[in-house]
């Protein structure tokens, strides 16, 4: 079922920020929780409606739903408003992705969330920049804006006059929610991560398509949305002529491609991620990076 394998990574992967708003639910999950996710993959129909339903076609909607059902089916936790909209004078000042009672500690908490992924380059001016795979997105300025736009939209007096009209008068306590992965390039010597990542972070590397072209794909498998959350297995040995074809629609569509490699595991006889790479077409990131 990959919908619970999907939440299983969001309940235990370490974040990408490393800050105090950072949310880890690990802490906050009861002890059966995996032992729920289990009789939820034994058995389709105990799960949770919203892990019916068909995925969207958008990573980050079906990210959220996933988080929807780590608060309100694995956590236990009221969300009071989800995906709320603020705003003045017809302009939308922000929108409130989460906004939840915590049973542990009864504090009302906004929760911004995003699932990341960012590939390190050195500029021709020799700086690193993390880049998504769409240029356009930076972890520094997604960084910047998280803590300091999103996070503190419960501040505004348009959001605690929203707040009040459904009777939240109370402090919010805001928390960010970012997993993901940081590509390092085979090509370029990097320092470490951003001071701002956590050092436990989740790695994986990129390579031109050129450089690719050079390597063994034997154990190469094209990951597609959602399939790009958590570690992928299977129990067909990987079929070199699928990764080839991903390669070519590299080329081809001049779109990155992101590929599980795999081992074969003898004791059970299935392959298993054990690396993940992004291939990258050669204009990428672009003029101006």
């Amino acid at each position: 079922m990959p919908a619970v394998r999907h939440l299983a990574w969001l309940c235990l992967s370490p974040q990408l920020l490393r800050h105090e708003l950072s949310f880890d639910p690990a802490v906050h999950l009861p002890p059966e929780f995996l032992e729920t996710l289990k009789r939820w993959e034994r058995n389709p129909d105990t799960l949770p409606v919203r892990l019916t339903e068909t995925p969207e076609r958008r990573l980050g909607h079906y990210f959220e739903r996933l988080y929807e059902v780590l608060l309100r089916d694995l956590l236990g936790w009221d969300i009071v408003l989800q995906n709320q909209q603020v705003q003045a004078e017809g302009r939308t000042l922000g929108e409130l992705d989460f906004l939840v009672r915590n049973r542990c500690s009864g504090q009302l908490e906004h929760h911004e969330i995003a699932i990341k992924f960012y590939l390190g380059f050195v500029t021709e001016a020799n700086q690193v920049r993390w880049y998504g795979p769409n240029a356009r997105d930076r972890l520094d300025l997604k960084t910047e804006r998280l803590l300091n736009h999103q996070s503190r939209l419960c501040q505004r007096p348009e959001t605690q006059g929203l707040l009040a009209s459904v009777g939240v008068c109370e402090t919010v306590t805001p928390r960010i929610f970012m997993p993901g992965y940081l590509f390092y390039t085979v090509a370029q010597t990097l320092p470490e991560a951003p001071a701002q990542v956590l050092r436990e972070h989740l790695k994986g590397h990129w390579m031109r398509l050129d450089q690719a072209r050079q390597e063994n794909i034997s154990g190469w498998v094209p990951l597609f949305k959602p399939d790009w959350i958590g570690p992928w297995a299977q129990s067909a040995a990987p079929d070199t002529a699928l990764a080839r074809a991903a390669l070519d629609r590299v080329e081809s569509a001049g779109i990155p491609q992101l590929f599980a490699v795999l081992n074969r595991r003898p004791e059970s006889d299935r392959w298993v991620e054990a690396s993940r790479v992004f291939v990258m077409p050669p204009q990428w990131p672009g003029a101006g990076a």
